[in-house]
């Protein structure tokens, strides 16, 4: 770290951390969070959070206070008026609560946008941001494409004089005894066969496939609006499978997750919060690169069919979905079976 470095943050009393989304990027977010509030025990820390993902982080011991933003809207023409009056109020607010420095780890135009409003003498980002937000930055940290993005993120938390050797995930307090728990057998296995983008799906049919073959019964989960895809894994499971989609907040499914034997999913949310629980996770890859976004820690197993055109990093979906479709049941039945069996 260069010597300017070690005194930037003598004085720091009020911290901006700009995450919005997704909910896999905040888990990865939390063990930075942890150093953080570590190194600077008696600052503020605010969280610039989407509208919705806010609940899981609600009630946090460690964030003073939560910016939610209903980005979504934002992007909606209809909605201009109400979006720049919000962002104007989003605007004014930051500015008022003078902070000493804001973190922009999204790296986007508007999180970038959003780090320029908080009017903080020191703002950080990464070198390789998106989109020009970089040029909203007062110092910026170079942060590998080629390492996880937890220890992306905490490259900056070492620029900040923290210590990371520790990885941590402090979650906001939530109830590990939700009454969904009660109408559960007392031994299964988490499955999520949704994911943000089509191509890293893998085929929910193949999902049902897959809990037929397991020993224990599976626990299918996914939002109300991929409700859906849960179906369609419980009705290829013969019986094996229920479905508890839009049955839980984001606080009951880290307690549903946690009492997981296993976690089958694709590159998604929930993996992430398997991997902060020390739940093994098994989860199947198509073009995304799991060095970036796998589960994080030694005990998860990536199941990716080897291609040559992997990862992808193409904005426009292939034609042809090999590295998913060309990946069997058996397969990935034969790679789990065998993990559980040597534990």
């Amino acid at each position: 770290m260069p010597l300017r470095g070690i005194f930037l943050f003598d004085s720091v009393k009020n911290i901006l951390i700009i995450k919005p989304s997704a909910l896999g990027d905040i888990v990865h977010s939390l063990p930075f969070l942890a150093v953080i509030k570590k190194k600077f025990p008696n600052a503020k820390i605010d969280w610039v959070v989407a509208f919705g993902l806010h609940k899981f982080l609600e009630g946090h011991p460690m964030i003073n206070r939560l910016w939610i933003i209903k980005k979504d809207q934002w992007k909606k023409p209809g909605n201009l008026n109400h979006t720049l009056k919000e962002i104007n109020e989003l605007k004014k607010g930051l500015k008022a609560s003078e902070y000493d420095v804001s973190i922009d780890l999204s790296g986007l135009l508007r999180s970038g946008i959003i780090t320029w409003f908080s009017k903080a003498g020191i703002k950080l980002g990464f070198k390789e941001s998106d989109e020009g937000s970089s040029l909203f930055y007062t110092h910026k940290i170079h942060g590998s494409m080629n390492i996880h993005a937890i220890d992306r993120y905490l490259e900056i938390a070492k620029f900040m004089g923290c210590s990371i050797d520790k990885i941590d995930y402090p979650f906001a307090p939530y109830d590990p005894c939700p009454s969904i728990l009660k109408e559960l057998p007392e031994d299964f296995v988490v499955m999520s066969p949704s994911a943000g983008k089509p191509a890293n799906r893998w085929q929910a049919k193949k999902f049902g496939r897959l809990a037929a073959k397991l020993l224990l019964p599976t626990v299918v989960i996914a939002s109300l609006g991929e409700a859906k895809i849960a179906r369609e894994v419980v009705a290829h499971s013969n019986g094996k499978a229920i479905s508890v989609a839009g049955m839980t907040g984001l606080k009951e499914l880290v307690a549903l997750i946690g009492r997981a034997s296993f976690f089958v999913c694709n590159d998604t949310g929930p993996m992430h919060i398997a991997a902060a629980l020390n739940v093994p996770a098994f989860a199947i890859f198509g073009p995304a690169n799991p060095l970036r976004t796998g589960p994080y820690g030694t005990i998860h197993t990536v199941i990716q069919r080897k291609m040559d055109c992997a990862p992808c990093y193409a904005k426009q979906p292939c034609s042809h979905f090999r590295c998913m479709n060309e990946l069997s049941v058996e397969d990935v039945f034969k790679i789990i079976d065998q993990k559980i069996r040597q534990t």
